[in-house]
């Protein structure tokens, strides 16, 4: 679902040949996050289609000491949206759908439906607020939900914008397309994604998942604290097409290459999705690297993070997906490329974490709030370990890393306590924020 992701920068002057990278350093890279417990995964490169690399780390389930492979399947959630847009806009060259079809032909009782477009939802800008960030949200994201139930929860929810003012991400977008494919194919999202993806490009590794089935090969995801602990389970009932899709880096690599060589969509159809209008294409966003531009999609849903982006002009995919985070997929990508491209990169290294005493963490629990901080945080103490959780967002494990000083290194977020004076300073992409203790 929903992520904070960054935007993939690197310098580099020229570019080598791809079959000359240190494949002994790329096995360094990923061999160092896993010993160091920085995450758990797996990583595939592809140029014209081809298999060029893949690594994979980790394990699959780790209650039964399974180790991941490379047809170990995750959750990839937001890179689902990919996969629906390009379905919806099938449909539109089917002639079934127009990019300017309002939403209320379909479903008149959400707000504004009369004047949000096919297009608003798939640019993220129809201005509906986005159903998982209310509260509520976590208190049902692990049970089934049926249609007529997450219907009712987008109709009670107020606009944010008015559609077209501007673009704001939204996994109820792409929820509402889903039930969109749904009504005008006439068969459930998981037989269309079948149908229309993942046969006709077989894809063997793709398909709308369900309960975590290990014995499928399927990843359950964990979250890091002070071991690996097993993370949140969201019934894909839920997400649908904005969250709900499985598959493999090789299979997303393969998927990326078929979309831009025109083998899902018509080439006119195509230049208008990756079009992109205020950072936003339809179910797609570009990654610069250097002068040279990729597009891609990330994702993330309870332990899940992902990322997976395709270089046109040198026919390259690369995928990484992960069931157990630290090291963001971000992270992963800038060091992957950067050995990859022959670039100078020295190899991340980590300080093990200070251990802080049961006693101590104590002294920082309670909720931060600020007048000029939109959320309020709350701090507490699970599974021995210093959790935070901001309003309306999931728990992340905190790592102390100097006297008063944690951070959460997939988010790039710093929190430094001050527990005599009831405040923390709350640091993450450049801004820094004073809250104080209710």
């Amino acid at each position: 679902m929903k992520k904070l992701f960054t935007v993939l920068a690197l310098v580099c002057s020229l570019f080598a040949a791809a079959q000359d990278f240190d494949r002994q350093k790329m096995d360094s890279l990923f061999t160092v996050v896993e010993k160091n417990d920085r995450g758990m995964g797996s990583f595939a490169i592809h140029k014209q289609g081809e298999p060029v690399y893949t690594n994979t780390i980790g394990y699959s389930d780790i209650s039964k000491g399974t180790k991941a492979n490379a047809l170990t399947k995750y959750r990839i959630g937001s890179i689902s949206k990919t996969f629906t847009a390009a379905m919806i806009l099938q449909l539109v060259e089917e002639g079934k759908l127009s990019l300017d079809t309002q939403l209320s032909k379909f479903y008149p009782g959400i707000p504004n439906s009369e004047s949000i477009s096919i297009e608003d939802l798939l640019r993220h800008q129809s201005g509906l607020f986005n159903f998982t960030n209310e509260d509520a949200y976590l208190n049902y994201m692990e049970q089934p939900k049926s249609k007529e139930e997450l219907l009712a929860i987008f109709k009670a929810q107020e606009p944010v914008f008015a559609p077209g003012e501007k673009n704001d991400y939204s996994n109820t977008n792409y929820v509402l397309l889903s039930f969109i494919l749904e009504d005008l194919d006439g068969k459930s999202y998981a037989e269309i994604l079948k149908n229309r993806i993942a046969q006709p490009l077989n894809l063997e590794n793709t398909y709308y998942g369900r309960k975590i089935d290990s014995g499928n090969a399927e990843a359950y995801s964990y979250q890091k604290k002070k071991d690996w602990q097993p993370a949140t389970e969201t019934d894909l009932s839920i997400p649908l097409g904005a969250g709900g899709v499985v598959s493999t880096p090789t299979d997303l690599n393969l998927f990326f290459t078929a979309l831009f060589d025109g083998k899902v969509l018509k080439s006119d159809t195509f230049e208008k999705m990756k079009t992109l209008k205020n950072g936003f294409g339809m179910g797609l966003f570009s990654f610069p690297f250097n002068e040279k531009t990729f597009y891609g999609h990330t994702g993330g849903i309870d332990g899940f993070n992902s990322m997976s982006m395709y270089y046109p002009e040198g026919d390259l995919a690369v995928s990484y997906i992960s069931n157990g985070t630290v090291l963001s997929p971000n992270d992963i990508m800038i060091g992957a490329l950067s050995i990859f491209w022959n670039l100078d990169y020295s190899l991340p290294s980590f300080e093990p974490a200070i251990e802080v005493s049961q006693e101590k963490l104590e002294q920082y629990t309670g909720t931060y709030g600020s007048e000029t901080f939109p959320l309020e945080v709350k701090i507490f103490i699970e599974d021995e370990t210093l959790m935070g959780q901001a309003t309306g967002q999931p728990t992340f494990p905190l790592e102390a890393y100097e006297e008063n000083k944690f951070q959460f290194t997939r988010a790039g977020l710093k929190l430094e306590f001050n527990p005599e004076a009831n405040k923390l300073t709350l640091l993450q992409g450049g801004g820094a924020y004073e809250l104080t203790r209710k």
